[in-house]
C-alpha cells in the first residue's frame, strides 16, 4: 500500500475548501502519494492540527474572514517547528508578493484553477518528500 499524504486545507468558505478538494482530487499528480484531507474553518482549528503533527502542506486561503492565511502562514511560520510547506490562495495575481511576506512556499489565484492548483501542490509534496527521504 502506498503511504498517502496529509493536506489541511484552511477557509471560512465551504465552496473554496471543496474547490481544493475538487482540483486534487485523489492525488495531484502520479507521482506523488494520495491525499487526504483535513479541514479546518477557524485559525484555532488550523493550530490544534498543526500542534497534532502528521501534515505534509497547508493549503490557506488568504482571503478568509476574520484571520486570513497570509497572517496565519506567518504565524505559523514562526510558531511551528518543521512548520510544513504552505500552498497560500489569493485573491489576485498582485498580491503574490503579500504571499512572499508571509513566508508560503507557493501560492495560486481564486478561483481554483485545477491545473495550476495540482501543480502546485503536487511541488510542495515533492519536496517534501525529498526532504524526508
Amino acid at each position: 500500500m502506498q503511504p498517502t499524504a496529509t493536506v489541511l486545507v484552511y477557509s471560512d468558505d465551504s465552496n473554496t475548501r471543496e474547490q481544493v478538494r475538487l482540483a486534487t482530487g485523489r492525488r495531484p499528480a502520479t507521482d506523488v502519494p494520495q491525499v487526504e484531507f483535513i479541514e479546518c474553518a477557524t485559525p484555532a482549528a488550523v493550530i490544534k492540527e498543526l500542534d497534532r503533527g502528521g501534515i505534509d502542506v497547508c493549503v490557506l486561503d488568504g482571503e478568509a474572514v476574520p484571520a486570513g492565511g497570509m497572517g496565519i502562514c506567518r504565524q505559523i511560520k514562526d510558531e511551528i517547528f518543521n512548520c510544513p510547506p504552505v500552498l497560500l490562495l489569493i485573491g489576485r495575481p498582485q498580491d503574490a508578493w503579500l504571499a512572499t511576506w508571509s513566508r508560503a512556499e507557493a501560492a495560486v489565484t481564486l478561483p481554483v484553477d485545477p491545473v495550476e492548483f495540482a501543480a502546485a501542490l503536487a511541488g510542495l509534496l515533492r519536496g517534501k518528500r525529498a526532504l524526508s527521504a
